[in-house]
């Protein structure tokens, strides 16, 4: 099963605590042999749901825009991040726009790959995670979207 993730970043600590619990119990609902991880390691959920893959025995990949690949850097969070990074099983770099690729759009991307996608969203129109969640619902993909009671929007 192939599990997308995307989500809002800048959550406050007790936002984070919520979330990494709901994270873990959706996580270990899958069979740990049969779970990809698949997201873009942005600071955050897209970090917290990569670890409790790898913590549940599950493996990851990783969504690299084309920006980053220029720019000599995957753009992934932090030590975390790159310490994610070289975990994972696969690193799927997007090609630049003017060579057919896809460039910064990872959410496109994201959706293309996954049978499932886990949104850490508020519900709020916008920029960020409303877009993959409206992409993912048209291309017919189950969407679980997580936002425990007492959350913080960002």
């Amino acid at each position: 099963m192939r599990v997308g993730i995307i989500g809002h970043e800048g959550l406050s600590d007790l936002t984070e605590m919520l979330v990494r619990g709901e994270l873990w119990q959706l996580v270990t609902g899958y069979g740990a042999y049969e779970l990809v991880g698949v997201g873009c390691l942005a600071a955050g959920p897209e970090t917290w749901f990569a670890q409790a893959v790898l913590d549940h025995g599950g493996r990851i990949e990783v969504i690299v825009p084309a920006s980053a690949g220029r720019a000599g850097a995957f753009g992934v969070a932090g030590r975390t991040g790159q310490r994610l990074l070289n975990e994972a099983k696969a690193v799927h770099r997007l090609a630049p726009v003017e060579h057919g690729g896809l460039g910064d759009d990872t959410g496109r991307a994201l959706v293309g790959m996954i049978d499932e996608l886990i949104a850490v969203w508020d519900g709020r129109p916008g920029p960020g995670p409303a877009g993959v969640v409206e992409a993912a619902r048209r291309a017919g993909l189950f969407v679980q979207v997580v936002w425990p009671r007492g959350s913080e929007s960002p």
